[in-house]
């Protein structure tokens, strides 16, 4: 099944997919923001809804609707959650995905105990601190240790891992917006980048699967060797939001066309194998109510509120554009 699921992935890169946003009847807002990367961008009053077509056929089987995950945080919302089946053939292998507007939101990072690796600098509070508690809309895993995938990593002005050119970038900047970018800087980013943090190569980039990952080796040492295992991914859609998903049983050329079906423009890689993948909403402002959107038997939804192993992504409620992120 699962080498008929990965043919089945092939082909899609080559055909096409049967997998598409359908309009829900939002209305788009207006906002327009400036990146370092693209002129202008319009955020959507909210994600449409994901619609799986069976085989061969134009009309769809079922759609997955979004959930709003902030409801106290005001208007418009920032963060919607759904889940949906990628695979006809396998209907257990669920994708868990959050959408977050980039234009109401600040993407902060937090080094962890251990992740960064071996470091003398300050890792700061190594969770969540106090002072974002009542802004906190989520929190979400990052990606590899340096020492199982190198990869720069800056926040609160400070150089913990230098950048390497090339590689898989989300970054913050001080206009405000967020970008995934193949990093084409210096070893140091430049001052107007409040965040960076490196991961791999391009997972997905121009709407299309990396060739690379065809090669599942190059994606990570996997549980018990095993090709298909929990992955996860930070993508950009072409509105310039983010889309996270989490996807259980899945090749790394399966998880990008997964975020191709979304309609991410570029995206890459994060945390890999059973223990990793977290996805945590708040039901309320000061962190109260934590919630574990991804099932993950491994996590507690409390996780990022008490010092963290491995570093990690916070979720707030913006003040203003490029502000720094709670310390």
């Amino acid at each position: 099944m699962r080498k008929f699921a990965i043919l089945l992935v092939a082909l899609a890169m080559v055909m096409g997919t049967g997998l598409w946003w359908s309009g829900d009847g939002a209305t788009p807002s207006t906002t327009t923001s400036t990146s370092s990367t693209s002129s202008t961008t319009t955020t959507l009053a909210q994600p449409a809804s994901v619609c799986l077509a069976p085989p061969g056929k134009t009309s769809t089987s079922s759609c997955a609707t979004w959930t709003r995950a902030d409801d106290w945080s005001g208007s418009p919302p920032s963060i919607y959650t759904t889940s949906f089946a990628p695979f006809a053939t396998e209907p257990t292998n669920v994708a868990y995905v959050a959408w977050i507007r980039t234009s109401t939101t600040d993407l902060a990072l937090y080094p962890g105990y251990e992740g960064p690796g071996p470091t003398s600098l300050s890792r700061g509070p190594e969770m969540v601190p106090t002072t974002g508690y009542p802004r906190l809309l989520a929190a979400f895993n990052s990606g590899f240790y340096e020492k199982d995938g190198p990869g720069g990593f800056y926040v609160n002005h400070t150089l913990y891992y230098p950048m390497i050119k090339g590689l898989a970038t989300v970054v913050r900047y001080t206009n405000g917006t967020v970008d995934i970018e193949a990093w084409s800087g210096g070893v140091r980013p430049g001052a107007n980048v409040v965040m960076a943090r490196q991961n791999l190569s391009m997972l997905v980039d121009g709407h299309a699967a990396a060739s690379s990952t065809a090669d599942n080796s190059l994606w990570g040492i996997t549980l018990h060797g095993v090709p298909a295992v929990w992955r996860t991914a930070l993508g950009l859609d072409d509105q310039g939001n983010l889309v996270y998903v989490a996807q259980s049983d899945v090749t790394a050329l399966e998880l990008a066309q997964t975020m191709v079906d979304l309609h991410v423009v570029r995206a890459m890689q994060l945390d890999i194998n059973p223990e990793w993948p977290i996805f945590v909403t708040y039901a309320g402002a000061g962190a109260v109510g934590p919630s574990l959107f991804v099932p993950n038997p491994n996590q507690i939804s409390r996780r990022f509120l008490y010092s963290s192993t491995k570093d990690f992504f916070a979720v707030y409620k913006s003040i203003a554009p490029g502000e720094a992120q709670p310390w």
